[in-house]
């Protein structure tokens, strides 16, 4: 079957590497995102997909704007069977979703129609769910409206963060993309539309998520830690300086009178914790406050001298 395949980052990577060691599909081309500066040094940087793609000596295009004439003129030339496109970060226009014979087939990291959008692992993992999965579709005009073809449900540990969910997503929904094609082929797949009324949707990250809302309950609070990590990571203010905080919840943490209001710290055998909102604490592991390195929260509490009553957020 001859393929093209769409994709940038490293979730990608598992399902372009398990179709090149299948002998019944053929990569023609990999289209990929423009190389961009990356890290502190600015430096320009290949994306993983690329990476792969050049390794295995496979054509790569990155098209600045896949609804450029030259991009419609590539993939008629190549005249692919499917493209497999995968977390590749630009909107297919209407006019290229027709040209393969099977369509473009997304593998999309959530249970559609839950969690539709950008950002469907960070926030399943920030809402506290237990259960997620991947879900290959057949891409349409809409934002991952698509009937469904396959889906493998994925359970999500405790204390599970979104980028180790995203590996074990990315692993489970390289060969789903293989059995979605092979099935589509032998028409073995009956399309589903999707329960549009059943949708739940997963925006792209905004800095704002992460700031640490105290009065949610402690599990809220370390579940959004989990979930946004590591951009833009939960962060708070101490004495009018940010600062990012990784904890846990806790119980049976016996208070102080005045401890319960959302935000208060307090000190136990020389660790740190916050109340949070339903009378619940968060055991603070530690701390970075912003021109600072990250530091322990014991290291916090002999550093910073606590005073009776000083909280994390603003005043």
């Amino acid at each position: 079957m001859r393929l093209v395949f769409c994709g940038t980052p490293e979730f990608a990577v598992p399902s372009l590497k398990h179709l090149l060691e299948q002998s019944d599909f053929a990569i023609a081309a990999v289209v990929t995102q423009p190389d961009r500066p990356r890290g502190r040094g600015h430096e320009v940087a290949l994306s993983p997909v690329k990476q792969l793609a050049v390794e295995a000596g496979i054509s790569v295009h990155q098209p600045e704007k896949i609804r450029s004439p030259e991009s419609r003129e590539l993939i008629e030339k190549i005249a692919p069977e499917a493209v497999v496109i995968i977390a590749y970060g630009q909107i297919i226009p209407a006019e290229l979703l027709g040209i393969p014979r099977l369509g473009w087939i997304n593998l999309h990291a959530s249970l559609l129609p839950k969690y539709r959008g950008a950002a469907p692992i960070h926030w399943a993992v920030a809402n506290g769910e237990t259960t997620t999965g991947v879900t290959t579709m057949r891409i349409d005009a809409g934002m991952d409206t698509g009937e469904i073809l396959l889906q493998r449900e994925l359970a999500i540990a405790a204390s599970e963060t979104a980028p180790e969910v995203a590996a074990r997503l990315a692993e489970l929904g390289a060969p789903l993309i293989a059995e979605t094609l092979r099935g589509l082929a032998s028409n073995a797949i009956a399309p589903r539309v999707q329960d549009h009324s059943a949708a739940t949707y997963a925006p792209i990250l905004k800095k704002e998520d992460g700031r640490i809302h105290w009065n949610l309950p402690a599990r809220q609070i370390f579940n959004r830690m989990r979930g946004f990590t590591p951009w833009p990571g939960a962060y708070t203010e101490f004495r009018s300086q940010k600062c990012h905080i990784w904890g846990e919840p806790v119980s049976n943490v016996s208070a102080e009178p005045g401890d319960a209001q959302p935000g208060v710290l307090h000190v136990q055998n020389g660790e740190l914790f916050v109340s949070c909102g339903d009378t619940t604490r968060l055991h603070v592991l530690s701390v970075k406050v912003e021109g600072h390195k990250q530091v322990s929260g014991a290291e916090f509490v002999r550093g910073a001298r606590l005073q009776p009553g000083e909280r994390f957020g603003a005043s």
